[in-house]
């Protein structure tokens, strides 16, 4: 559904005001910087430490986390509000909305966590995914019709993210009664209070440099090029990052599991599921980034916004491959910030950051290569990334993602993709999507199921098959 509406909006909606598309992207990347200071690795420790402890001292720990991140956020507002009035920035009232889609999403992020120790992860995920990408296109539309303006608009966007934080607060603690008791001594009976701040403070420096080295380009783009700029990059990242939902929902899935396998070193079973997974999730970016590089072009042509959609194609071919590459290499990410070696995250990316604003430096102002530059300053850092974490893992732990399996899957889709992108055109772009695509999708999943290359596709199928008796 999200990939569905998010896709649907970026084709036909967006496109018709970049520049509303530009701020909002702002808003948004300043938000998603925020929210893990107010965070500060709670949410993480939550899975982390849960395991561990009795059920009476996992409610403490989440009624611990629930006033931590409270006081962190007012902490933050007041570094906000320090802010804007020193350095008198010419948009502060976007920081200001940022700030309350960030105090929002804090909250999200802990009942999410909660929710993930308790295997209910969703109806969470629905309300975070779906709402955001109904109500962005909502206000789009009404924007550009004149009914609202773009301050109203956007404190109807930070509103959303109140709604679904109502939404899942609601649900979460109508399956989950953590009580009121907020006397925290005897909590760090259980678990180290030192190794819990440690590890806190290491989750929260990982995440805030992940989001510097990855989310930084919609502030470099509005501030170095231009909002219209950065909406339209934008709009090539959201048709991009699609790809990659159903590896987040799968990687939040499994974090709870491999934060167990990690505890109690139980590393077959984990490698088992990591190739597995690899699998899975590589089948479906290669098949969608497969069907977008043969297939964008006849599908912008065939579109009312083709010409300002068109500007999109290199960010969406750049980023989309970068989104591959981060699904192919599965939860690495996972298996360092819940094990031992956590803080290896926190150093790589301190490391990505310096990486990722020098090139994108050196691709805007030296190359002059406008938003093309920043996506390839982001493909390179995300390609490091998670090389250095490959790297370290196997030199860890002894695992990676990759077998032959996943060579043959490989293999197979760099064939189907060369033979079918050289077939003749047909004169007409609505046919030529169809046939190209279509023939694709069937090559691949045919032979990948007849191969038996990925477990749970052959599940699928089987499961069809038996359904409809064939």
């Amino acid at each position: 559904m999200g990939t569905a509406i998010g896709i649907v909006s970026a084709l036909f909606i967006y496109p018709l005001d970049f520049a509303f598309s530009g701020i909002i992207k702002f808003v948004d990347n300043i938000s998603q910087l925020l929210y893990p200071v107010m965070v500060f690795g709670a949410s993480h420790a939550l899975i982390k430490f849960y395991p561990s402890l009795t059920e009476q001292k996992q409610k403490q720990l989440f009624n611990y986390s629930l006033v931590s991140v409270t006081v962190v956020s007012l902490v933050t507002l007041a570094g906000v509000v320090l802010f804007n009035v020193i350095t008198q920035y010419k948009d502060s009232a976007l920081v200001y909305f940022a700030f309350a889609v960030a105090f929002s999403l804090a909250f999200i992020d802990l009942f999410r966590k909660q929710a993930q120790d308790m295997q209910r992860l969703s109806v969470p995920t629905l309300f975070e995914k779906i709402i955001p990408k109904i109500t962005l296109p909502v206000l789009f539309l009404l924007l550009i019709n004149g009914y609202f303006g773009v301050i109203t608009s956007l404190w109807f966007y930070a509103g959303a993210y109140l709604l679904i934080l109502l939404l899942i607060g609601g649900y979460l603690f109508s399956n989950f009664k953590p009580g009121f008791n907020y006397r925290f001594n005897n909590l760090f009976t259980d678990i180290s209070r030192r190794d819990y701040y440690r590890y806190s403070l290491y989750a929260f420096a990982g995440s805030v440099g992940s989001l510097l080295a990855f989310r930084i380009d919609g502030i470099v783009i509005f501030n170095w090029i231009g909002e219209e700029a950065n909406g339209i990059f934008g709009n090539g990242a959201t048709l991009a990052a699609t790809m990659q939902i159903p590896a987040v929902g799968m990687f939040a899935l499994y974090a709870p599991l491999i934060s167990k396998h990690l505890q109690e070193n139980t590393l077959e079973p984990l490698n088992m599921k990591y190739k597995e997974i690899a699998r899975l999730l590589f089948f479906i970016g290669a098949l969608l980034y497969s069907c977008i590089f043969i297939g964008i072009d006849d599908l912008f042509s065939l579109l009312p916004s083709s010409e300002k959609l068109m500007l999109t194609v290199p960010i969406i071919y750049i980023l989309g491959f970068s989104v591959l590459i981060n699904m192919a290499t599965g939860f690495n990410t996972e298996i360092i910030t819940y094990s031992k070696y956590y803080r290896f995250n926190m150093i790589a990316i301190l490391l990505l950051i310096v990486v990722n604003i020098a090139l994108n430096a050196w691709f805007v102002f030296i190359a002059d290569m406008g938003i093309a530059g920043v996506a390839w300053a982001s493909f390179i850092s995300m390609t490091l990334f998670n090389f250095s974490k490959l790297v370290f893992i196997y030199r860890k732990f002894g695992l990676l993602p990759f077998d032959a399996a996943f060579g043959k899957l490989v293999l197979l889709f760099a064939f189907t993709g060369v033979v079918i992108y050289l077939l003749p055109e047909t004169g007409s772009h609505f046919v030529n999507l169809i046939y190209k695509c279509g023939l694709l999708v069937t090559l691949n999943v045919v032979a990948i199921y007849k191969l038996r290359l990925v477990y749970q596709l052959n599940v699928w199928i089987d499961q069809a098959l038996k359904k409809f008796k064939l």
